[in-house]
């Protein structure tokens, strides 16, 4: 499983909004989630890549999530030639400059 940095995740759940659907397990790319006595349940927050598919699936928007700020971003950005800043590495340093060398 692809893990990145610890607790700075924008992935939220309300459990309470939540109907048991099962949609953000079926599409996150990590298994993120799993489904758990008709609730969603985050596995692994840190494994999330702030894709953002799991919320653009949610029937009932009990998940958030600021797709676009993390690294998924950073390498989607990199992978075009785009260069910008991102939190991968908390020194705002180029994650296209991280990539290019390894």
């Amino acid at each position: 499983m692809h893990r990145y940095l610890e607790n700075v995740v924008t992935l939220a759940l309300n459990s309470d909004s939540c109907t048991g659907c099962g949609m953000c397990e079926m599409v996150c790319p990590h298994g993120v989630f799993t489904v758990e006595d008709a609730k969603a349940r985050v596995m692994d927050r840190d494994a999330c890549m702030e894709c953002g598919a799991c919320a653009r699936n949610c029937p009932v928007e009990a998940i958030s999530v600021r797709s676009g700020v993390g690294c998924a971003a950073g390498i989607i950005a990199g992978a075009l030639g785009i260069k910008g800043d991102c939190c991968c590495s908390g020194d705002q340093v180029s994650c296209t400059a991280n990539s290019e060398g390894g």
